[in-house]
């Protein structure tokens, strides 16, 4: 008698990874490669994140510090969008995070969550990245009448 030949072990389905054809890449095309900069993202993932309203500012306190300093030279480019924002990119995907600090009395768990949707809608709409996390850290509270941070209500020193 002859034994049955035992079918091939399958491997689980969760470690199958199927890829389908370059269509589903929208940053490979017949004529090359499309490639998006860091620094793009974290502009993008800046600008969507300060569109949230509930979020007073962003950076870690030693960065808003030296990004005010900086603001304040005569012929600075101005504000940085892409302070406290650090992103991952690969080929195709990209993982974000983003440093905030609320405005006092906002749901920090809404406002995270809109933060989330919102960052990650606008860098696959306008990068063709897959955003696969976007992580944000709450800093510091904004107390309104709290003007520690504003130097410009202090008197000066010199005329």
């Amino acid at each position: 008698m002859t034994q049955p030949t035992p079918a091939a072990p399958s491997k689980p389905a969760a470690r199958i990874r199927e890829t389908s054809p370059a269509t589903t890449d929208p940053l490979s095309t017949d004529d090359g490669k499309i490639s998006v900069a860091q620094g793009v993202v974290q502009k993008i993932a800046g600008i969507a994140c300060r569109e949230i309203s509930g979020v007073h500012a962003m950076g870690a306190s030693t960065s808003r510090a030296f990004g005010a300093v900086r603001e304040r030279i005569p012929g600075s480019s101005g504000p940085n969008v892409a302070q406290g924002v650090g992103v991952e990119v690969g080929e195709t995907q990209a993982a974000i995070d983003l440093d905030i600090v609320v405005e006092y009395g906002v749901s920090i768990a809404d406002l995270g969550r809109s933060i989330q949707r919102n960052v990650k809608q606008a860098v696959e709409r306008m990068t063709g990245l897959r955003v696969v996390e976007v992580n944000v850290a709450v800093d510091d509270v904004y107390l309104p009448g709290d003007e520690s941070q504003d130097t410009t209500t202090s008197p000066s020193r010199v005329s």
